[in-house]
């Protein structure tokens, strides 16, 4: 690997060099002078004095040399339409959408949060945010009202883009009532509603404040909005993740950082080329979709293939007939979803023809070994799994074949990717680990690289305190995932040091759930933790010390509230955030001084042992939950 350890050892040691050359990857109105400005550490801002925009180097500056040539590919397996626009169509959508904003009142600075299913919609209203130097928050379509209300409340947008329905599995997912219970719970109330009316369901406006999305292009078919040249440091964006307490935290983006970032790790780590196919399978409302549906992809001139629907329907090897009908050549995706496939007829993984196809990417979650195995057997492709979060934007672990072919080991996610000083911790004493196996928390050391959150949304000094106060004594970024590293220098990810969940690639806030659950009139308690899941990767559990204890007298009345609450959290923060069980206990194992023992449940439920319980005031709950599990 001496090619890559170079190129990787210049990046952290001639940083302004280094990221100087990356630079030059994307267009400038204004070329940077200085690189990094480090001065108040841990914000970084990059590129200080560069202007440009994010919508340019996606689409502008493609028309020029490939109008003609497919930008996005939109399918839609629901409604059974596929469309493909070119960079030339995509380049007219973008300023008529950007024209609608305009007329809406929509200006530089202003929060436009999106609420949409997997529509080509969504992709014009990202571009033409960024387009105008709006700020977008995209909400994921699964969120319930109460989720979607802290959002716009964090957010205050002047603008909701949203559509009458989704649709999974075939079946409709109103999204208006769930909208209008929103602006109902929030305090902070938009101006207007843009409304994409798909068919799928009817829906009611609100007069004044609802604008119908058809009516309103149809007035600027012809429309012509330039870009507008951006500070490097202007927000393109902020996107919320879960977090140990239950606000969930606005990631805050910046635009000259971003377009580097994803300009350079489509070159040096995706292999990307213009002019071919990129299909990742995320949804938009997570950092994936943003990073490598819309923007690196277009930043690249290739063409992105955004896709509405199942991996297993119509049948269960449409995504390779998809790879196949357009010729796909890179591929991202989840543990999550190679293990749904792993239920199909294994014969669907050759019967289509993917010689198109260079590589599977794989991320949001530890990836098993097994599952790697038999996916890169079926495939006969090669599996690069990474490892990154929604704070970082692009991969802090992989390897980059751009560079240098590298080996990949299953059950790693890889080596550090360029621009990030990745440490492994101690997380007692915060001394250094660097012998191999050593079990630490994997930090980042300052700056951030581009591409990095520049801070959480309107909270400067909770951007500081959550993620670089973790450690005593070292002014670092957590992760808050425990690693190690091998000898070759290969790390593998053991799992989260906090009480953040992954189901599914989906990051829940424990404390989210807990205090949906707590809502309910019959609960005194409750916790929420992650317990393995041979599909999911983790599922939520949830467990419960019922205020009238006599209403549980049975099992009919155990699974009645059992299914009240579900149905709470379900309404609340969505489907994605639903307890797979809800146990029900006399008290809550706790230490003598009242802390909770959630590492303990965890294990009795994972059949573990729970380790020293030398601290506990009553074993009885954990003996509750072994009975009930059994």
């Amino acid at each position: 690997m001496n090619t890559y350890a170079s190129f990787y050892q210049r990046s952290i040691h001639e940083r302004d060099a280094f990221w100087a050359e990356q630079a030059e990857l994307i267009d400038w109105q204004v070329k940077p002078t200085q690189i990094c400005d480090y001065s108040k550490p841990p914000f970084a801002h990059w590129f200080v004095d560069g202007t440009t925009n994010l919508c340019h180097n996606a689409v502008d500056r493609h028309v020029k040399d490939r109008a003609d040539q497919a930008a996005l590919i939109y399918v839609s397996t629901e409604t059974g339409q596929e469309v493909t626009y070119s960079f030339a169509q995509l380049h007219d959508e973008v300023q008529r959408m950007a024209a609608i904003l305009q007329s809406l009142g929509v200006k530089q600075g202003d929060r436009v949060l999106i609420y949409l299913p997997m529509i080509a919609e969504a992709a014009f209203a990202m571009l033409a945010c960024v387009r105008i130097g709006a700020i977008h928050s995209v909400v994921f379509g699964g969120f319930a009202s109460h989720s979607l209300a802290t959002r716009i409340d964090d957010a205050t947008p002047v603008l909701v883009i949203s559509a009458d329905a989704g649709s999974r599995g075939g079946k409709v997912v109103p999204y208006k009532p769930l909208l209008d219970e929103a602006i109902t719970l929030s305090q902070h109330k938009p101006k207007a509603v843009l409304m994409v009316d798909r068919g799928l369901t009817p829906f009611t406006s609100v007069p004044g404040r609802d604008h119908d999305y058809a009516g309103l292009r149809e007035q600027h078919m012809n429309a012509q909005v330039p870009c507008v040249w951006l500070d490097a440091a202007h927000p393109s964006y902020t996107l919320y993740t879960s977090g140990t307490t239950g606000k969930p935290k606005g990631v805050q983006r910046d635009t000259a950082g971003y377009t580097v970032a994803l300009a350079a790790s489509m070159q040096h780590i995706f292999e990307g080329q213009a002019g071919q196919v990129y299909f990742s399978t995320s949804d938009i409302g997570w950092v994936v979709g943003h990073s490598y549906i819309i923007y690196g992809p277009l930043i690249a001139g290739m063409a992105t293939l955004m896709y509405e629907g199942l991996p297993t329907r119509p049948h269960g090897g449409v995504w390779w007939e998809l790879v196949e009908k357009y010729k796909v050549t890179h591929m991202f995706s989840a543990p999550t979803a190679v293990r749904v496939l792993k239920k199909q007829d294994p014969a669907l993984l050759s019967k289509y023809d993917i010689s198109s196809l260079k590589a599977l990417y794989l991320a949001g979650e530890p990836l098993d070994e097994p599952t790697a195995q038999w996916i890169a057997e079926g495939l006969g492709k090669p599996i690069i799994d990474n490892y990154w979060q929604t704070e970082t934007g692009w991969p802090i672990l992989t390897v980059a074949n751009g560079v240098q072919t590298m080996a990949s080991k299953f059950g790693s996610p890889g080596v550090p990717m360029y621009g990030f000083n990745v440490k492994l911790l101690d997380d007692n004493s915060g001394e250094e680990l660097t012998g191999a196996q050593e079990k630490g928390v994997v930090v980042i050391e300052g700056p951030l690289p581009p591409g990095c959150l520049q801070t959480l949304w309107g909270d400067d000094e909770r951007f500081v305190k959550t993620y670089w106060q973790s450690v005593p004594g070292k002014l670092v970024y957590s992760t808050f995932d425990w690693g190690v590293r091998d000898e070759d220098g290969y790390f593998y990810i053991l799992g989260r040091t906090d009480d953040v969940i992954n189901v599914a690639g989906h990051r829940l806030g424990t404390r989210e759930i807990e205090e949906s659950i707590s809502s309910h009139p019959n609960v005194a308690e409750v916790a929420v933790v992650g317990v393995a899941d041979a599909l999911k990767g983790q599922a939520a559990m949830a467990f419960v010390v019922a205020k009238d204890a006599s209403a549980l007298v049975d099992s009919a009345a155990r699974l009645k509230l059992e299914g009240e609450i579900m149905k709470l959290v379900d309404s609340q923060l969505g489907a994605v955030a639903r307890p797979s069980r809800v146990l029900f206990l006399s008290l809550l194992p706790k230490t003598r001084s009242g802390k909770l023992l959630r590492r303990a449940i965890q294990a009795v439920c994972e059949n573990r042992d729970p380790g020293d319980l030398t601290t506990i005031d009553d074993p009885t709950p954990l003996h509750q939950i072994k009975e009930q599990l059994a």
